[in-house]
């Protein structure tokens, strides 16, 4: 279960936020102002934090700084009322991985934190190298090789791939593929996904009715199995 901390100052607003996060199954702890909030952080080890930047005691912007020269990775969401590029900016550059400006939905609050929370855990298990078949991947080098012959994967192609086999055995969405590899700011249509699944599968020699590695779960996603 991943923890949240909410920093935040308007009790209505953390009450949504804490509602809408627990009913997803995350554990919130909350922090009504930026000192303490501050302590929080350091103390609770939370797996992402959503920082108002306009707080008493201490500002956001502080706490991301202070945050961040103390050598701490977790995300941070930043939420400003303000609509000026300015904050946005300087959140950015203190070390801020996102933004949301006041008002806004819940729905987009809570696909900003899933996305950046499978980025972060699929981070801590990066898969450098993979072998399947007759097909050998190096992912940090990106090279492929299907018996001991050089295969063309574009990059994307091998992202796609290592996000697959990372989940050998889990269907992934089509939806949860473009928030994860696309990036969440880019918004291709699924078919888009599909099309590059087909190429993949002809590339590792998987294509035809009955594929063996990367399985279509109809009306869910993709599925990466290894029955080797």
């Amino acid at each position: 279960m991943s923890k949240i901390l909410i920093i935040e100052d308007e009790p209505d607003m953390v009450l949504g936020l804490k509602d809408n996060f627990e009913f997803e199954g995350y554990e919130v702890i909350t922090a009504s102002d930026g000192a303490t909030g501050l302590e929080r952080a350091r103390s609770q080890k939370p797996d992402l934090v959503v920082l108002d930047i306009m707080l008493p005691k201490l500002s956001g912007l502080e706490v991301c700084k202070t945050l961040r020269g103390e050598g701490f990775e977790t995300p941070i969401i930043m939420l400003t009322a303000r609509g000026q590029e300015i904050d946005k900016v300087v959140g950015l550059e203190l070390g801020a991985d996102d933004y949301v400006t006041k008002p806004f939905s819940i729905r987009e609050v809570l696909a900003r934190v899933r996305a950046i929370l499978r980025r972060t855990d699929g981070a801590k298990k990066r898969l450098s190298r993979y072998r399947f078949a007759d097909v050998e991947l190096d992912f940090e080098t990106y090279v492929a090789k299907k018996s001991g012959e050089t295969l063309e994967l574009s990059p994307r192609e091998f992202d796609l791939l290592r996000y697959l086999i990372e989940r050998k055995g889990e269907t992934v969405t089509r939806d949860r593929l473009l928030e994860d590899v696309w990036g969440y700011d880019s918004y291709p249509s699924t078919r888009t996904v599909d099309t590059h699944i087909a190429k993949l599968r002809a590339k590792i020699g998987d294509s035809g009715s009955e594929p063996r590695y990367i399985l279509t779960i109809h009306g869910a996603g993709y599925k990466f199995v290894d029955p080797t």
